[in-house]
């Protein structure tokens, strides 16, 4: 009984460190490639983790010949939506980093969970409950005020909060998503394999989304304090931080996952703080509190029952 809590808690710990990893991604790293192309900053920084996760081919080359169809689709449905589209709209969401306050992005990001369950409710035929239903219109309104605070959003001011908002939106849709096909594609791989197989489909599927739009084009002006920044994603928030993560869930329940995920918008708070002077408004973190309970909620969290199982 005990080496099973240890072994609960340090995958809630690898959990909750890659969720911060992603905070710093989002509020100190990828900001500082604004000025390049979506398309070409997600190729690159998929590219570059594949290179390195390379040696996984070889270790797990057996497995990888005995994969099925339906294991490469859930994959491609990974790659698409969490490695492709969600990564797109949330680096686009935080490139506004000169119009709003990032951590905006981060909480709404955070309705990820919403956006899973529902999807697994479609998909699975998972009975959606009346609470269900009213805890996920109350994370929605949360986010709502966390965006816009009780007024309605402006259009056309300079203000990209509403933009920055959506994008957020989308990917939350996308990353939920993303982890309902996670479910099916990491059922017969390693977390090891299941990294690289998310990053090296992104790649290819990233690659093809950059020659479409001409984005190559703009390689040329990548400064050379842009590709350290590519490096360090890599090394840290890329790679690193989706190993520990797929570690931690395989041995994880994804309701207690969703709490160290929140890890993420409250790193996300603290460093937007520290590094850009920016923290929510009273207003803001009212509808920040309604979010987090409300996902909580939503996750199936009890917490005195939670509680008396870890005891």
């Amino acid at each position: 009984m005990v080496k099973n809590n240890n072994s609960q808690f340090l995958s809630a710990f690898y959990v909750s460190l890659a969720a911060s990893l992603w905070a710093f991604d989002g509020i100190i790293f990828r900001p500082f490639l604004y000025n390049l192309p979506v398309p070409l900053v997600v190729f690159i920084e998929t590219s570059i983790v594949t290179i390195l996760l390379l040696p996984v081919i070889f270790k797990y080359k057996s497995t990888l010949r005995g994969l099925e169809l339906k294991d490469w689709l859930s994959f491609l449905g990974v790659a698409l939506l969490g490695g492709a589209i969600g990564t797109m709209a949330i680096t686009k969401a935080l490139f506004y980093v000169d119009f709003i306050n990032l951590s905006i992005v981060v909480f709404i990001q955070k309705l990820q969970p919403v956006f899973a369950i529902t999807l697994a409710a479609i998909l699975l035929k998972e009975r959606l409950t009346m609470s269900f239903i009213i805890w996920s219109s109350n994370a929605i309104i949360g986010a709502y005020i966390v965006a816009f605070g009780f007024s309605l959003p402006l259009i056309g001011t300079g203000d990209k909060t509403l933009e920055a908002s959506l994008f957020a939106l989308l990917a939350a849709f996308s990353f939920g998503s993303s982890t309902v096909f996670s479910k099916r594609a990491l059922k017969n791989v390693s977390f090891e394999l299941g990294t690289y197989l998310r990053f090296s489909i992104t790649a290819i599927i990233m690659l093809i989304v950059v020659l479409l739009t001409a984005s190559y084009q703009s390689v040329d002006i990548i400064s050379e304090s842009q590709i350290l920044v590519f490096f360090l994603i890599a090394f840290s928030t890329g790679g690193p931080a989706i190993l520990i993560y797929y570690y931690g869930l395989k041995k994880l329940k994804a309701s207690v996952a969703t709490i160290c995920e929140l890890m993420f918008p409250l790193t996300a708070v603290i460093l937007e703080y520290f590094f850009h002077g920016k923290i929510l408004s009273p207003i803001q973190w009212i509808g920040a509190i309604l979010m987090i309970i409300s996902i909580l909620k939503v996750s199936g969290i009890n917490f005195y029952s939670f509680s008396k199982q870890n005891h």
